[in-house]
């Protein structure tokens, strides 16, 4: 549980670069992470503003410019806009993390980071300092208590129904992601035995081709379309349509599972993310098998 302390001024909270004294209850918070922005929203917390223009999925009600006013992008804040915002609050993470050292000169902010080789625990470490923060521990526990019961009845099947293995495709490219790798919650946190444990674990991933995939062989595919995540069409289905990828056990079986490209690629971190990955992995593991055509 992230150490708090109660100085005169708010409380400190420890976070992924150093600790932050934070008001009691921050009412004008701006947020530029994704991922902080879900666990937010699960958590019932409004926010002043937000960074970026695309709001994929459940974070949609955020595109609503007037509503919640653009501080720029996730790499490039508008530091003009809030430094005239006065903001109580500013929260970082994951793509906006490097712009943590000019932001906490304008407002307190508090930077949640992703750790990719305990990648469920920081989700849950994650949720705890912002339930912390905005005075919802009641509301984070029963979030996370539900998503353990979740995740525990989930890995009972997982773990005798196969291997799998983790693709991203983008523009026409493939890369494979294995345990403690960015995707690699499937495998440490959901239970999924890896097809490929010996894959390196880096930001990018592996680069791979069809002929990885028909060595390999997993039982189950797992893919990331990136192209399709970012509002770009994609084109992984047609990428993984060929001679080598319908000869894996995967392809045969009808278990090629394309991921929610959005929630995973760009969302993923926040509670809702985990929770919406974790039942779309539950719901094609409960349905029966049905053999691709060859």
């Amino acid at each position: 549980m992230p150490a708090a302390t109660a100085p005169a001024a708010g409380r400190s909270f420890t976070h992924g670069q150093g600790s932050t004294v934070v008001a009691e209850h921050p009412k004008q918070v701006v947020v530029f992470d994704l991922a902080a922005l879900d666990t937010l929203d699960a958590l019932g917390v409004e926010v002043q503003g937000v960074a970026g223009e695309y709001f994929p999925g459940q974070l949609a009600k955020f595109a609503d410019a007037k509503k919640y006013p653009r501080f720029g992008t996730l790499f490039e804040p508008d530091y003009e806009a809030l430094n005239a915002a006065r903001p109580d609050l500013i929260i970082t993470g994951g793509r906006s993390s490097a712009r943590y050292s000019k932001l906490k000169d304008i407002a307190p902010t508090i930077d949640q980071p992703t750790d990719d080789a305990h990648y469920l625990e920081t989700v849950k470490a994650n949720t705890e300092r912002l339930a912390a923060v905005f005075g919802k521990q009641e509301k984070g526990r029963a979030l996370l208590e539900d998503l353990d019961r979740s995740i525990a009845t989930l890995k009972q099947t997982t773990a005798t129904r196969g291997r799998g293995l983790i693709i991203l495709t983008t523009g026409g490219r493939m890369s494979a992601y294995g345990p403690g790798s960015r995707f690699g919650v499937l495998h440490e946190g959901f239970g999924i035995p890896s097809a490929a444990p010996t894959l390196k674990a880096s930001l990018h991933g592996e680069a791979v081709g069809s002929e990885f995939i028909l060595e390999t062989n997993p039982d189950w595919l797992f893919v990331i379309d990136r192209d399709a995540a970012i509002g770009e069409g994609g084109g992984a289905q047609r990428l993984l349509d060929n001679e080598l990828v319908r000869q894996t056990t995967a392809w045969k079986q009808g278990q090629v599972v394309y991921l929610e490209p959005a929630n995973t690629y760009l969302i993923g971190g926040g509670i809702q993310s985990m929770r919406r990955l974790m039942e779309q992995i539950a719901d094609v593991y409960a349905q029966p098998r049905q053999p691709t055509a060859p």
